[in-house]
């Protein structure tokens, strides 16, 4: 016979102590760290556990009997619920702040690296609070999430009757929620994007109900709409990519009805793309995607560059904070260093995409060589190079660890400097140790996760001096924050 467990307690009127990782709050309780979402310091709260581990408990806030003088109001109406700008309720000064040292704590604290002060920066702060996204994918189900304030004024019984389950039949165009793969939460207005993006996806939505289209269940794979991506560019254009799965001749026909809708109602939309997956993701690498009105692609503007963004294609979603952030990695590859002379550079750009940064540091070096795993974002790469006039650069299509190896290396030269900017996961260990093997004179580093640069930077920092520590918010109201650290040559 099973033993009951213990129910877990109520801690109430507790003072939230500070900030933690992941977007939440932190308080101290019987030698535990307990966790909670969705407050800042000086929220005096009561709190039930959900979750009790040996050393940290998680919980939920149940009660708020104080806000704290430090908390803003969130602009969102879904702020508390979506979960994507968890810190809306904190002023963007103290956003900052946070994100500052987010990334010394994790530089220490992971990389046990020793970071002196003068090699800190101040970190640059988003030019553009709201409004800054220039891309977000929306997810189509036919089982929405409704809050607890909905199901306590619906008369319809909810799923089980437990307290955040979506009813059922209800359809949504939105965002997952998480722990929820199958649900959707409805989003109405996001401000973290151009009011167009709100427009186009809303009358995507209310066609489709209007006109019986169906939801995507992700639990029987049927059903036909199914995602929605929606990007724009500073050089004023639209795409738009509507994600289908086809079940008879009879869906395809209301597709292309839903989609002529939306090319007569947005002329401004310059390429309006679709595709049917039939797979059990949402990935659309592997997809052929076909072009309903327009082009297959849009333009993006850096200075007097233009950059080529197809519907594969990856590019910072904050354009305009995009630019700053290039503008550091540009000045710290050419930053003038004690006994470093470099005249005309051989670079290496590993994790390249479509040759951004390449492209956008070319003309201060002898050659620029790119490496990226896509091959889709390496054709982009080299079209954005001859679209520029750039005729410096070369671009590798692999798996860097497999491409970057020694023999690479002795057929292309050493690289007196390399760039990289990886993926979340940080550089694979291979890849580490074939930059040391390399020697280039300095790397600059960009990261959007601090935790596994700190990973790799003690492993780089055997050989290299930690020289610059520049933090960059590209997120605001979230906790995510970009990283670039120069190093040079011991």
């Amino acid at each position: 016979m099973s033993r009951k467990k213990k129910p877990l307690p109520i801690l109430e009127e507790v003072t939230i102590e500070a900030c933690a990782a992941e977007g939440k709050s932190l308080f101290h309780w019987n030698e535990l760290v307990v966790f909670v979402p969705f407050c800042v310091p000086g929220d005096v709260v009561d709190v039930q556990i959900k979750r009790k581990k040996h050393s940290f408990a998680e919980g939920e806030v149940v009660r708020f009997h104080k806000y704290s003088n430090v908390r803003a109001t969130p602009r969102c109406q879904h702020f508390g619920v979506c979960g994507g700008c968890k810190w809306q309720n904190l002023p963007y000064e103290a956003q900052l702040k946070m994100k500052q040292q987010q990334v010394y704590d994790q530089l220490t604290r992971i990389g046990h690296l020793e970071l002196p002060a003068d090699i800190c920066r101040p970190i640059l702060g988003s030019v553009e609070q709201y409004g800054y996204r220039n891309k977000l994918d929306f997810s189509a189900s036919n089982r929405r999430w409704l809050t607890k304030g909905e199901i306590e004024a619906s008369p319809t019984p909810s799923e089980g009757g437990e307290t955040g389950k979506s009813l059922k039949d209800i359809p949504a165009l939105g965002f997952h929620i998480t722990g929820a793969f199958d649900k959707v939460l409805p989003i109405e207005q996001c401000h973290l994007m151009h009011p167009l993006h709100n427009e186009i996806r809303n009358a995507i939505r209310d066609y489709a109900l209007d006109n019986g289209l169906t939801f995507f269940d992700l639990r029987q794979q049927t059903g036909l709409l199914r995602d929605v991506i929606i990007r724009n560019s500073n050089s004023g254009q639209w795409m738009v990519i509507i994600q289908f799965h086809f079940d008879d001749e009879e869906s395809q026909q209301q597709a292309q009805g839903l989609l002529q809708h939306i090319a007569d109602r947005f002329p401004q939309i310059s390429a309006l793309l679709y595709l049917d997956n039939q797979k059990c993701n949402d990935t659309i690498g592997d997809q052929d995607i076909i072009v309903f009105r327009g082009d297959d692609h849009i333009f993006e503007q850096m200075e007097d560059l233009r950059f080529k963004v197809g519907p594969k294609s990856f590019y910072q979603t904050n354009t305009e904070q995009a630019y700053h952030l290039y503008s550091v990695v540009r000045e710290l590859m050419e930053a003038p260093l004690g006994g470093d002379k470099r005249g005309a550079s051989l670079i290496y750009d590993l994790y390249t995409g479509t040759g951004t940064i390449a492209c956008f540091v070319a003309r201060q070096a002898r050659q620029v060589i790119g490496i990226e795993y896509v091959p889709e974002a390496i054709e982009d790469a080299k079209v954005n190079a001859a679209l520029n006039g750039i005729e410096n650069t070369l671009f590798y299509a692999g798996d860097m660890k497999d491409i970057l190896n020694d023999e690479f290396i002795a057929r292309h030269g050493r690289p007196d400097i390399i760039i990289t900017d990886p993926p979340r996961a940080g550089m694979h260990p291979d890849v580490v140790q074939t930059i040391l093997r390399a020697a280039p004179q300095r790397i600059v580093y960009v990261s959007c996760n601090p935790a596994t640069q700190a990973r790799d930077l003690q492993m780089l920092c055997q050989d290299y001096d930690l020289r610059v520590i520049q933090p960059v918010d590209m997120f605001p109201h979230t906790p995510h924050v970009e990283n670039v650290v120069l190093l040079t040559k011991k």
